[in-house]
């Protein structure tokens, strides 16, 4: 096989990206479904000319190289080389987008994205992707699974939507196609550093009232009231930031989503675990640490660590290295004992309700959240203190907020987000054998779904939240586990019109969990409503 070194002068190296839009589900449902063992679904792309070209129910698109919402490839194999001049390749395309690959031309089984990087790669270099990829719906899908299937992932729109695995192909049909996605890189590329002028000025902002209130502090003219205005002073650039993004319009409908939450709220009471005493947490830390060198910066960051969570003092007492400190007591090099030490620390920390602003610093490093994405390499007793400090910020609504960020960065060339690692870290905790790990899992669980929030957040989440819970039914979960589950359910088929169908082909009938207790069985009615 050539690598990219290895083509020859003038020639442009042809790759295939293979990518399982399941995420590793269909390996490990289809022996339950089908009776036998189905190792993935299959969507691939070409890699050439510096970019990657894919097909959907949009039409043909393309994106940087690893730019689009599959994540990563699970294999890459190099087809050949090409010597068809770029301007060539681009015409040719140009045509199979108003011809034989239009988007109205998309049929998920029939002639999908497979069938187009099929046809490109002969084009190209005279090559064939693997058959068995092209003829997976044959061999693989027998034919009421194929109709089931191709009705569960078919968006509203014509266009193929697989949220468990982040893929999304919703482009518009138009013959200036790549020109268009030229120009929609270019302002995401704008919107992006926008976005990072809009943080460091937040944090500045920020910084600049704790140093205020720190100086009245310690002159003597520390006024309670002074507290209230400076949370409110540090918190309105994030909200400043969001209606600026969202539009003029905006003020009046996140007024009334407000108001939406805390009716819900008052109705369905987030589950957190308040039996937590942050003196007692604060005191294992500290006798944890007491072996470990720090330096002065990092002594005085315990020391504003017991001022917060023993003392009660207000979030002005932490200052800016804070969290660089809590990135390194939860650092690999750290003993198990300190990050459980710490991670039940920011459990407690979670419960009070300024705790936001600390958590907007995150922006910055994602310490918190880049240690949490790695949940299912952690100890037992880490997963499930790093489980309570996420359950526990449902507490209130502006923290709750902060866990279901959309907002991406990129971590050893993943787009990782808030949403994405709150769901894996309450999906694995949900599915653990572990009864305390379980218990916390399901009511984080039941915290995300039965949040109010706009539908688009779920967008890329709810059929992987679904699932999961649709795993744990089948385990026969007792009352209370069942009702969490299904009251999450209920709202995620609110959310998602698939997560009904999911429900409907995978199972277990919700029906078959009635006469547990009245409010599993209203919880019940809802889902069926939407099950087709």
């Amino acid at each position: 096989m050539a690598t990219e070194s290895e083509c020859p002068e003038g020639g442009e190296p042809v790759d295939l990206y293979i990518y399982d839009l399941t995420q590793g589900l269909a390996a490990l449902l289809s022996p339950a479904i089908m009776g036998r063992q189905v190792e993935g679904v299959w969507h691939t792309s070409l890699v050439v000319f510096g970019r990657e070209y894919y097909y959907g129910g949009g039409g043909i698109a393309s994106a940087p190289i690893g730019g689009t919402m599959a994540g990563q490839p699970r294999e890459i194999q190099r087809l050949g080389v090409t010597y068809v001049p770029t301007a060539v390749f681009r015409e040719y395309l140009q045509g199979l987008a108003a011809t034989t690959f239009a988007g109205s031309a998309y049929s998920l089984l029939e002639h999908n994205c497979n069938h187009f990087t099929d046809e490109v790669a002969q084009f190209l270099c005279g090559a064939r992707i693997p058959k068995h990829i092209v003829q997976q719906p044959e061999t693989d899908l027998p034919p009421p699974f194929r109709a089931a299937l191709e009705n569960l992932l078919r968006a509203p729109d014509g266009g193929q939507s697989i949220n468990g695995g982040g893929v999304r192909y919703d482009r518009q049909d138009s013959p200036d196609y790549l020109t268009l996605n030229t120009q929609i890189e270019e302002a995401r590329a704008q919107s992006s550093v926008l976005e990072q002028r809009r943080t460091a000025l937040a944090d500045k902002l920020a910084r600049k009232e704790r140093r205020r209130e720190k100086k009245r502090r310690k002159q003597g003219g520390g006024d309670p009231s002074n507290e209230q205005d400076m949370a409110e002073a540090v918190e309105a650039p994030p909200q400043e930031e969001l209606r600026a993004r969202a539009g003029p319009s905006s003020e009046p409908e996140e007024d009334e989503r407000g108001a939406a939450e805390l009716r819900r709220r008052a109705k369905d009471p987030p589950i957190t675990f308040k039996d937590i005493d942050g003196a007692a947490e604060f005191a294992k830390l500290q006798a944890a640490v007491g072996n470990l060198t720090l330096s002065p910066e990092e002594h005085q960051s315990l020391s504003e660590l017991e001022q917060y969570l023993v003392q009660g003092e207000g979030s002005w007492a932490l200052g800016d290295e804070f969290l660089s400190f809590i990135g390194r007591l939860l650092n690999a090099d750290s003993s198990e004992e300190i990050r459980v030490a710490t991670l039940r620390c920011l459990a407690a920390m979670a419960l009070r309700d300024d705790v936001s602003l600390l958590l907007h610093q995150d922006r910055r490093s994602h310490a918190v959240m880049n240690y949490a994405r790695r949940i299912d390499q952690l100890p037992q007793a880490e997963q499930s203190a790093l489980a309570l400090a996420l359950c526990n910020l449902f507490e209130n609504i502006s923290s709750s907020e902060w866990l279901l960020y959309i907002s991406e960065w990129e971590v050893d060339g993943q787009a990782v987000s808030n949403i994405r690692v709150t769901t894996k870290v309450a999906v694995h905790a949900t599915l653990s054998e572990d009864a305390t790990l379980r218990d916390i899992g399901t009511a984080l669980m039941y915290n995300m779904a039965t949040k109010e929030v706009k539908t688009v957040v779920f967008d890329d989440v709810s059929v992987e939240l679904a699932m999961a819970l649709l795993q744990l039914l089948a385990g026969a979960p007792g009352e209370e586990l069942l009702f969490r589950a299904v009251a999450a359910l209920a709202r995620l088929a609110h959310h998602s019109s698939e997560v009904g169908q999911l429900v409907a082909m995978v199972g277990p009938p919700p029906d078959n969990y009635r006469g547990m207790s009245p409010r599993c069985d209203e919880k019940i009615d809802l889902i069926m409503q939407k099950v087709k």
